[in-house]
This record gives structure tokens, C-alpha cells and sequence, in this order.
């Protein structure tokens, strides 16, 4: 479903990406972590075509992200993404945030996108919070929303980026819970997060970067188990300490 080959970005003389390769297959979760500044939310980004990059491929579903004949807001369409701040609109209901796309984007009738985003809220526990603004709902039913508008697209793999970094501790398991959903009913998913837990849990792979690299891609297992690299065993060691 995704191919990253040999992927390097520079901005200006830093360089942020040095040669990522890795693949998501269909219905895999794969786990990007790292320490702060390794280059993981960058990786992400330029998987849909919201970073560019100066070297290598990366394709989506057969499409390739980098060719210029790409047309990056269809590809768009269909990749699913979650960000760290949940970017609703804030003037609009919660059900008119999921309603939007789908029928300016996807041509979809007022009525056909409206049913569907009740469907979804009622999967993420939101159904009665449909007419209410995003101000009025908590961090962690935002971030739920959130994931319920890029599933109103019907998106063939979904990317996060630490869809939880910005929630208080109590919220975090509301959105991992549906997270946790999503990987059980076979969606693809490439989740950049320091929710070991939720590795632990869903995850087929989880792929190490540090310094803009990828330095592990292994097995969930086999890296909790036994990480190949002092690096990784040092980042293991200090986040699962407590």
C-alpha cells in the first residue's frame, strides 16, 4: 500500500530525512517512533505529498507521490490523516466538519454524507455531540472527530501524527481505544506516537528513527524484545522505564 525508497529532504543545508526505505502492505500497522527531531512527523508528511522531498519514491496505492503529473489533492482524498491539532473548523458543527469534504471533494449529496457521518460518529462514541461546535467537546472527543472526518473519505490507509501528544492523560485512551479498533478491522495505518502501549498492542512493525534515519524496521516483537541497536535500546530503556 505505501513504498518509501531512499527518501532524503533537506531544508536549505540541514538535512531532516537521510535515505528512509520501509513498505506498509495492505492492512499492516506500522509504528514510526523516535526521539524529538529524528525526522518521524516529516516522514509522514511527505507520504501524502504535504513535504516535498529531494530524493527517492514514495507510492500510495500505485501512485507515485513525487511523479508531477500526480495530482497530490485526489491522492489526498484517499489517504486518511490525523494530526497532532486536530484542525476542525471551529465555525462549523461537528457533523458539518464531516460532511464538507465529502461532498465538495467527492461529489457526494448533502443527504448520502450526512448518513455516513452519523455512522461514524456513533463508531467513535460522538453520535450526540453531532450539532455541537469544536469548542464545546473535549480534546479527546476533537481528536475522535478528527478521526471520523478522514474515515468519512473512505481512505485506503490512514496516517497519524502523534494524534495524542497534544491530549491531557485521561484522553489518550478514548482516541487509542479507537485507534486500536481501526488496526482490528484490517485498516492500514502508519502512526507516528510515543504510545508504546499501543505498539505493543496493534502493531505488526515498528520502525526506529533517529537522527533523520531509519535505524530499526522490525518486527513488534522482535524490537521490544530485542532491539538490533544500542540506540534503540537506550530509547526503549528511558521510555518504558515508568
Amino acid at each position: 500500500m505505501i513504498g518509501i525508497e531512499g527518501v532524503s529532504k533537506w531544508y536549505g543545508a540541514v538535512q531532516v530525512l537521510d535515505g528512509c526505505s520501509t513498505r506498509v502492505a495492505r492492512g499492516e500497522v506500522v509504528v514510526v517512533c523516535g526521539p524529538s527531531g529524528s525526522g518521524k512527523s516529516t516522514l509522514i508528511k511527505c507520504v501524502n505529498g504535504l513535504e516535498p522531498f529531494q530524493r527517492g519514491d514514495i507510492t500510495v496505492n500505485g501512485v507515485r507521490v513525487n511523479d508531477p503529473a500526480t495530482d497530490l489533492p485526489k491522492l489526498r482524498a484517499h489517504v486518511g490523516m490525523v494530526f497532532q491539532h486536530f484542525e476542525l473548523f471551529p465555525h462549523m458543527s461537528v457533523l458539518d466538519n464531516l460532511c464538507l469534504a465529502p461532498v465538495r471533494v467527492l461529489g457526494r449529496s448533502r443527504d448520502e454524507a450526512r448518513a455516513r457521518a452519523v455512522a461514524l460518529l456513533d463508531r467513535v462514541g460522538l453520535q450526540s455531540h453531532a450539532v455541537k461546535f469544536p469548542g464545546q467537546l473535549s480534546g479527546g472527543q476533537q481528536q475522535r472527530v478528527a478521526i471520523a472526518r478522514a474515515l468519512a473519505m473512505d481512505p485506503v490507509c490512514m496516517l497519524f501524527d502523534e494524534p495524542t501528544s497534544a491530549l491531557d492523560p485521561e484522553m489518550i485512551g478514548e482516541v487509542l481505544d479507537v485507534m486500536v479498533e481501526l488496526a482490528r478491522e484490517g485498516m492500514t495505518m502508519m502512526v507516528v506516537t510515543h504510545e508504546m502501549g499501543f505498539a505493543r498492542t496493534v502493531a505488526d512493525r515498528v520502525v526506529f528513527m533517529d537522527k533523520g534515519a531509519i535505524v530499526e524496521d522490525a518486527a513488534k516483537d522482535t524490537f521490544f524484545a530485542a532491539p538490533a541497536t544500542e540506540r534503540a535500546r537506550q530509547f526503549l530503556a528511558r521510555i518504558l522505564r515508568h
